[in-house]
């Protein structure tokens, strides 16, 4: 059992929902304390009942802290996470600070959960559209060795934080009176559109949320060899993300295995029945923890191709759900020893 959590960056949007599932799960510990910035100090929280004040992040608030679930911004991470570790703490951090970091494993519980025996104080959790495409990818990898991917995801608004939802219900609002709307985190309209282009121009013109798609998911994988081409885009969905995989494997798996590999997989549900118009939404999927996939069937382009859909909420199994996961593996891995 842990004696001290650390929740950091316990009052934004991923926070809370950590903050819930900690209610909800059994991680057992005996004190939890909360952690924000300076501007949220102060403010109360109740937790199982029972008020709890929120602390400014500094170095001294992870004295006798043993694990901190965090979800801060880069640089915020970057600065306070040397703080817990050197205090004696261990780090799960869901920005995207530390994931590259030759030292630090990159861990989705459902896919390398052997990696978390490698950390050195800090575990890093992957990007949202990353994590929901790994986790489809290990059955089919594991049942036949995938070689190429191509992926094109639909990535809700809230991936973009408070403000992503904001431009989504005001623009949307303004588009329908026919009035104007100054828009805050996005660049173009989304209300009734898609803009194909998340993140930044990184490398050969595909943007940081595409190539974080690859490196992360070699370095999960552990395998620079699979060939990965992926298209971001921002659509007019409130919650979770949704994917469209073909992959291509080494080995020919036929779309009867490959869905009887999804259905034993951990963390998969499968909704798969298209003359009855059965299929993961996102309507039906938020609020949801696992990975919903369906629409599979033979890429009639390639001889071992598959084409699938794949659904999952990107603040929680994208995010939170997948830092408490991790913290639940790391605690049940020390107990096994």
């Amino acid at each position: 059992m842990l004696e001290n959590l650390a929740v950091v960056g316990a009052t934004g949007a991923v926070g809370s929902i950590v903050r819930q599932l900690l209610e909800e799960r059994d991680l057992p510990f005996k004190t939890i304390k909360f952690l924000a910035s300076k501007r949220s100090a102060g403010k109360t929280l109740l937790f199982k009942g029972e008020p709890h004040t929120v602390e400014e992040l500094r170095p001294e608030a992870f004295d006798e802290v043993d694990l901190a679930i965090a979800s801060t911004p880069d640089d915020t991470a970057r600065q306070f996470a040397p703080w817990a570790v050197d205090r004696g703490a261990v780090v799960v951090d869901e920005s995207g600070a530390w994931r590259m970091d030759d030292h630090v494993p990159l861990v989705v519980p459902e896919v390398n959960a052997g990696e978390l025996a490698n950390h050195q104080g800090i575990i890093a959790s992957p990007n949202c559209s990353t994590i929901q495409m790994v986790v489809a990818m290990k059955p089919l990898h594991d049942a036949g060795r995938i070689r190429r991917v191509v992926v094109s995801t639909y990535q809700a608004t809230s991936g973009a934080g408070q403000v992503g939802q904001l431009d989504l219900e005001c623009g949307a609002r303004a588009a329908l009176d026919d009035e104007e709307y100054e828009y805050q985190a996005f660049s173009h309209p989304i209300a009734f559109n898609l803009i194909p282009q998340i993140g930044s121009s990184k490398h050969e013109d595909y943007t940081s949320e595409e190539m974080k798609m690859v490196w992360e998911t070699h370095k999960i994988f552990g395998d620079d060899s699979i060939a990965i081409c992926p298209t971001c885009v921002r659509v007019p969905v409130a919650n979770c993300h949704s994917e469209s995989i073909l992959v291509e494997t080494e080995k020919s798996l036929s779309v009867a295995e490959a869905k009887e590999a999804f259905v034993a997989a951990e963390g998969i549900t499968v909704i798969d029945d298209l003359n009855a118009g059965q299929y993961p939404m996102p309507a039906d999927c938020s609020g949801r923890n696992e990975v919903f996939v369906g629409r599979i069937r033979r890429d009639i382009s390639s001889e071992n191709g598959l084409a699938f859909w794949c659904v999952a909420d990107n603040l929680r199994k994208g995010a939170a759900t997948n830092a408490v996961q991790i913290a639940e593996a790391l605690l049940a891995s020390r107990a096994a020893v």
